[in-house]
């Protein structure tokens, strides 16, 4: 951008039409647009050379000045600053299907909305970056420089009143406009649900959208009658706190009684309702500022900025996406936060405790795995072959949950959420680092507690089960050829194993997203009290068992649901990969421990020492890889759900790193007290 560039463009003829003032702008913008929109000294250096240029020519002023006003008075305005940057009622499904289809085929453009005009003008998916760079007093500077009276002209004046007056009553028809909605919002059957004194008391939605009103005809008639008192805005801004504080214990209260994405869409956009009638009220209200200019241009450029930043967003897929799951991610997370404080062991008690339920678990696969390679043994359809396995998964995976047994592999999903939580109070603070780093130390204790408890139950009993097969049938539970394929499968060398145990930990992670999201269901859709109310339950059970019944669902459905997926996901993906052509298959460590008993029994323990250590090795990778992955993802999505910044812990890893030297035992061993 030089200045030749930008007087070029003032140079230019152009309409005096709401379409000529459009194709002035655009051309401005373009000259005006910084190569780099993230750079604050090119942002300050267009904004600068602007103003020069309008000082000191006072045509170019007045071609600034009368483009400005043929714009604002030209066109329609209140969907500009009711729509830009505020979702529609339409639905989140809704809003991305039209999103995906205007990247598809972009709205034809329409000079007389403003809304169009700002989305031709910056079209740039990063011009609001640019555009809220540079300091204040530049950008009231050049304001000054176009549209300071004493440079204006008298046929210009009643043309500028027009304008201005035409902009004001906007901007009040605008406040109208988002009063109603947020009086709707705050009565839809979604956010009464979980604040229900909205409807039992006088509403604070309600009472904005009457006193937006008084507000509005107020400063109407103050146009028509100057001498009438100026009205006051206060009032409102109370009535807009105390809709935020209705909102704010809707979202405490959907922390405990659930959430759905429906109402994380009416909260956010409430939010963005309230925000912008607040935005467009203080640009009206700059009257009782102790400096009118500066406060005026202030919020006319922080309005304008989040009315680029909303056009610039109008067709991105990512940013309602990002918003709406984050929210609704952390109700999810904070589910299995609460599931996740179980899987932490530490005391000596617990860390006990763990051992047995680990090795119950490894007890349980030991069967699952058998029962997989009796059914390997028959002629299924494919369809009836992926049933058969997902039903033998799913059922062991929920008996080891029903028998408060310990599956490893399940554990880093829920545990991720409760050290995400500790990592955004933490703060950096030096007190909180160290209760962090107790608790990374507890959980990467119990962690080995759960995998070696179930490795070293599963081995052992996966051997005896096939002596007692091969007692029982005369031949092996594994035929050779099938033997030395599974050897060879947990080969991290000739095989995918490592890749594959990386796919199964996407699925662990995925299957913590599921019960948290299917305990957060439980609760909003009160599926227990729902279960308690069954008239044909009650009347088989009885009244006692099926409130112990319904109670146990409503404290486990998220766990059972969890548990019955993840069986169904890893017996489908090998068959999927065989569908797609992909080589795709899963690789579990305390499955794959007892598929290497089951082998070296039915080879009659007669591998080499080589292939033996080929293949421990490549169990415990398979481990590390489960573990690894599933955290890292559940960890990633707990972080982003609550916003906390990683950067905060900086010194937790090298924390850590002085536990382990000083403290080896205790990342195995919990101490004695």
């Amino acid at each position: 951008m030089t200045p030749l560039d930008l007087i070029a463009v003032l140079e230019r003829p152009y309409a005096d039409t709401p379409e000529g003032a459009l194709r002035f702008f655009v051309a401005l913008t373009d000259a005006l647009r910084p190569r780099d929109p993230h750079s604050t000294e090119a942002a300050t250096a267009a904004f600068t050379t602007l103003r020069d240029i309008a000082e000191r020519n006072e045509k170019y002023r007045a071609m600034l000045r009368c483009q400005v006003q043929q714009l604002f008075r030209g066109t329609q305005q209140v969907s500009l600053y009711t729509d830009s940057g505020i979702l529609p009622n339409s639905g989140f499904f809704s809003e991305l299907w039209r999103r995906a289809m205007g990247r598809v085929l972009p709205p034809v453009p329409d000079a007389a909305r403003l809304k169009d005009c700002f989305d031709s003008v910056f079209h740039h998916r990063d011009d609001h970056v640019w555009l809220a760079a540079g300091p204040l007093e530049d950008k009231l500077a050049l304001w000054d420089a176009v549209f300071n009276t004493a440079t204006k002209t008298e046929n210009e004046t009643p043309g500028e009143e027009r304008w201005q007056l035409h902009t004001e009553a906007q901007l009040l028809e605008a406040m109208q406009v988002l009063a109603t909605r947020i009086g709707a919002m705050g009565l839809e059957p979604e956010l009464t649900r979980v604040q229900p004194r909205i409807i039992e008391f006088e509403s604070p939605f309600v009472h904005l959208n009457a006193e937006v009103l008084r507000f509005t005809e107020a400063w109407r008639a103050r146009h028509a009658d100057p001498t009438a008192a100026h009205e006051d805005e206060r009032h409102m801004m109370v009535l807009v706190d105390q809709c935020r504080e209705v909102m704010t214990r809707a979202r405490r209260n959907a922390a405990s009684e659930g959430t759905s994405l429906s109402l994380t869409y009416l909260l956010v956009r409430t939010e963005q309702c309230l925000k912008r009638l607040v935005q467009l009220t203080n640009v009206l209200c700059t009257h009782s500022q102790p400096d009118e200019r500066l406060a005026m241009v202030d919020r006319w450029v922080r309005l304008t900025h989040d009315l680029v930043q909303g056009e610039n967003r109008r067709h991105s897929l990512r940013e309602p996406f990002s918003r709406l799951t984050g929210l609704l991610a952390l109700r999810v997370t904070e589910n299995a936060k609460r599931t996740g404080e179980h899987y932490i062991a530490t005391d000596r008690t617990e860390y006990a405790q763990m051992w047995r339920s680990a090795a119950g678990g490894g007890f349980i696969v030991a069967f699952m795995a058998l029962i997989k390679l009796l059914l390997g043994k028959f002629i299924f359809a494919p369809l009836v072959y992926v049933f058969m396995h997902s039903l033998n998964y799913s059922l062991g995976f929920v008996l080891i949950h029903v028998l408060h047994f310990t599956l490893a592999t399940k554990q880093p999903a829920m545990t991720a959420a409760t050290i995400a939580e500790s990592i955004d109070k933490s703060e950096g603070k030096t007190q909180d680092l160290h209760r962090l780093a107790d608790l990374v130390v507890a959980t990467l204790r119990s962690q080995f507690a759960a995998i070696v408890g179930n490795i070293a139950v599963t081995i052992p009993t996966a051997i005896a089960i096939a002596f007692s097969y091969h007692w029982i049938t005369g031949q092996p539970a594994m035929d050779m050829a099938k033997a030395q394929h599974t050897l060879h499968d947990l080969s991290p060398i000739a095989s995918l194993a490592i890749p594959h145990a990386a796919l199964t930990g996407v699925l662990l992670f995925l299957a913590g997203l599921l019960s948290g999201f299917f305990d957060n269901k439980a609760a909003y859709d009160r599926i227990p009290e729902r279960i308690a109310h069954l008239g044909w339950l009650r009347r088989l059970l009885g009244p006692q068992r099926t409130d112990r019944f319904a109670g146990y669902i409503g404290r486990n459905l998220g766990s059972l649901a969890g548990n019955f997926l993840l069986g169904i996901m890893l017996a489908s993906l090998a068959p999927l990969g065989d569908f797609l052509g992909l080589p795709l298959d899963v690789r579990h460590v305390t499955l794959s421990s007892a598929n290497f008993a089951l082998a070296l029994t039915s080879l009659d323990f007669h591998i080499g020492w080589l292939v033996l250590f080929e293949t421990l090795v490549g169990i415990a990778l398979v481990g590390f890889t489960n573990l690894s992955v599933s955290f890292a993802l559940a960890l990633w999505v707990a972080l982003k759900a609550r916003g906390a910044d990683i950067t905060a812990s900086q010194g937790l890893a090298a924390l850590l790193v002085e536990r382990l030297r000083k403290e080896p035992a205790r990342f195995f061993v919990p101490p004695r007290t």
